[in-house]
């Protein structure tokens, strides 16, 4: 992850009071000098054969939608100004939400994209499609999650990596993943943990394999992966108590380790897959987000290309229904 310098702010209501992304997004802006951009999504449909009674066009309708969006934005976006952040806003008509986030991202050179969490917990995410996870699963942007409010406090940063490989990652993302966490502890002034799950050896096929493998097999594998971890983050001279090595599943144990070290935010990496393969296999990023109370941030791959298309959607045009008319 490179130097945050742009960073878009999804902003989903901007009439709303709370806005836990932006504030998360500001404090990130005032301690990296990065630029922000407040974006909303403009996805209701307009019925074309609505306004011709009141007088006004569907171009008309369109511009009144987005000059009132961008005034809430304008209001969301003066407070920060005032701190001398440099501070834009920009809204589009362009659905569904997440595909215009992805495309606003790509267009302006976002270096980070912040979101708030879907308030809801996800029943098989891997069938349904709510903005969060199609953002976290197609946007080649870094994605952060703000799951909870208020403001960071010198935040504790876990980056959770894979050394092993053992969900067939791409070896360069561990290095991403810990440059990522490195980069936002820097910036919020926090402390940087790294966490690897290592998920254990595989049960042998037959007691046969058993009785000719050699003595202690786990151990001696539970020792080189060990040794696989220390290597993997030397470099960056972090003390015994910020290296945390532990067995079993990452989805029950990364949450557990967060909880344990009072983590603000989680930094980890994502694949997209789909079809049978992710029905299977899942994804171990979109199994873990529901389980952490705290915020995070999810990297793709450097070679991660998304399949969302550069061109805009547009305005939705539906007929009004007829118990409407």
């Amino acid at each position: 992850m490179k130097a945050l310098r742009d960073i878009l702010v999804a902003i989903k209501e901007p009439g709303a009071r709370s806005q836990p992304a932006l504030r998360k997004a500001g404090q990130l802006a005032e301690g990296s000098g990065a630029r922000l951009t407040l974006f909303h999504a403009l996805t209701t449909p307009l019925a074309f054969d609505a306004f011709a009674s009141v007088g006004q066009t569907v171009q008309q309708a369109q511009k009144q939608f987005r000059e009132r969006a961008l005034a809430q934005l304008a209001k969301l976006a003066a407070p920060w100004q005032a701190r001398g952040l440099l501070v834009n806003v920009a809204t589009d008509w362009d659905f569904p939400a997440y595909e215009a986030v992805i495309r606003q991202a790509r267009r302006q050179g976002a270096d980070l994209v912040v979101a708030e969490r879907h308030a809801t917990r996800h029943l098989l995410p891997s069938l349904l499609r709510f903005n969060d996870w199609e953002l976290l699963r197609r946007c080649p942007v870094p994605v952060l999650l703000v799951k909870r409010g208020g403001d960071w406090q010198r935040p504790v940063v876990l980056a959770a990596i894979d050394p092993a490989h053992s969900f067939a990652k791409p070896a360069k993302l561990d290095g991403t993943i810990m440059a990522a966490a490195n980069l936002i502890a820097g910036s919020l002034g926090g402390k940087l943990h790294v966490a690897h799950a290592w998920p254990g050896m595989p049960m042998p096929a037959s007691m046969e394999e058993l009785v000719i493998s050699a003595p202690d097999p786990d151990r001696r594998a539970r020792r080189e992966a060990r040794a696989t971890f220390d290597a993997e983050i030397d470099e960056a001279g972090l003390p015994d108590a910020k290296r945390h090595f532990v067995v079993g599943n990452p989805v029950e144990l990364i949450p557990k380790l967060a909880r344990r070290h009072r983590a603000g935010l989680v930094v980890m990496g994502a694949i997209s897959r789909s079809g049978l393969q992710r029905l299977v296999v899942g994804n171990v990023a979109e199994q873990v987000l529901d389980s952490l109370s705290c915020d995070v941030l999810v990297v793709k791959p450097a070679e991660f290309k998304t399949r969302v298309r550069p061109q805009r959607r547009g305005v939705q045009l539906i007929a009004t229904p007829s118990y409407l008319a």
